[in-house]
């Protein structure tokens, strides 16, 4: 069978996309003090199976590497990546900040550095609290009641916890016939189904599901990668979220089309799947290699870096080919 597959009863009442209501935060059918939405459809029994099929020595890097000039999101004033070295040979000997003295500086090589960086940079997760409607959140949790001087108290990327799952490709580019989507352009329902059928592949309640368009191609000319991007519209979204997709991921800076083909809300479906349909977005998501290779289902593992209460995180994804 390719398609989605059949959601039983019992399933469907865990989806959130079936209650929700249009531009309101949905309560979680998990319950009131969920934070991590339909990241609860997986199961310790699905990912031991997917673990069990998964062929480690085949491993695919999806994320992108951090360097000084690399495309992040700039455009609302947040920073962009940066790096510097805080301590090197040389400069150890001469400053001595240790204490060690000259002859132990000479002897051990010591290099250390930092970085500074929006959550949202590279390959990351957004998660439940980044977006929502009218000051809350996925389960109701206010920004009144739940910020902090420094942070979300509530579904930050602490909460989510290692994404051990089935992986499923929508290789929309592929689907086209083109190696890039055109600037803009939007998908919907059709091309997602399409592009099952094409693979002939099942999607399956708790899957992640990571959304071709080709934009990687451009990577890391920052213009052509960020302006225009093709991505999700709120059809193609909505129907990703009522298949049971525990994350949606894609390989543009933004995950859904933008500018958006919606004149009230700039960020259709970022609020949709995270305030309506609890479902966390990972961005930046190199699918080249799926894509080259004809990977469309695959074991999938990540984890993000646990930065408490934060809207997002730096994460490494990985796919694994499954043996049958």
């Amino acid at each position: 069978m390719c398609g989605p597959a059949l959601i039983s009863e019992a399933t469907r009442d865990k989806i959130a996309a079936y209650c929700a209501t249009f531009r309101e935060v949905t309560r979680s059918p998990f319950g009131p003090d969920d934070e991590i939405g339909m990241l609860n459809l997986l199961t310790p029994e699905a990912s031991r199976e997917v673990l069990r099929r998964a062929d480690g020595g085949s491993a695919i890097d999806l994320s992108v590497d951090y360097f000084v000039g690399m495309p992040s999101w700039t455009k609302a004033g947040d920073p962009g990546f940066q790096q510097w070295m805080t301590h090197t040979p040389a400069g150890t000997v001469l400053d001595d900040i240790t204490g060690m003295g000259r002859e132990q500086n000479e002897l051990v090589s010591y290099s250390g550095d930092a970085i500074s960086m929006y959550t949202h940079c590279g390959t990351h997760i957004d998660t439940l609290n980044h977006f929502g409607y009218n000051g809350r959140i996925w389960n109701g949790f206010s920004a009144q009641d739940h910020i902090s001087s420094r942070h979300w108290t509530r579904c930050g990327a602490d909460k989510i916890p290692p994404i051990i799952a089935r992986g499923v490709l929508f290789d929309v580019a592929a689907l086209h016939d083109v190696d890039m989507l055109p600037d803009n352009q939007g998908i919907g329902e059709e091309d997602l189904r399409q592009a099952l059928r094409r693979q002939n592949v099942e999607f399956r309640p708790g899957d992640v599901a990571l959304v071709r368009t080709g934009r990687m191609r451009a990577w890391p000319k920052i213009d052509a990668y960020i302006d225009n991007s093709p991505g999700l519209n709120l059809e193609g979204a909505r129907f990703l979220a009522r298949l049971g997709a525990s994350v949606i991921g894609g390989d543009t800076l933004a995950l859904e089309q933008m500018p958006a083909a919606d004149e009230e809300n700039w960020q259709v479906v970022h609020t949709y799947l995270m305030g309506e349909a609890g479902v966390p977005i990972m961005e930046v998501v190199d699918c080249e290699r799926l894509s080259a290779d004809g990977l469309h289902e695959f074991a999938f593992v990540a984890a993000s870096l646990k930065l408490r209460g934060a809207t997002g995180a730096p994460t490494r994804p990985l796919a694994m080919p499954l043996r049958h």
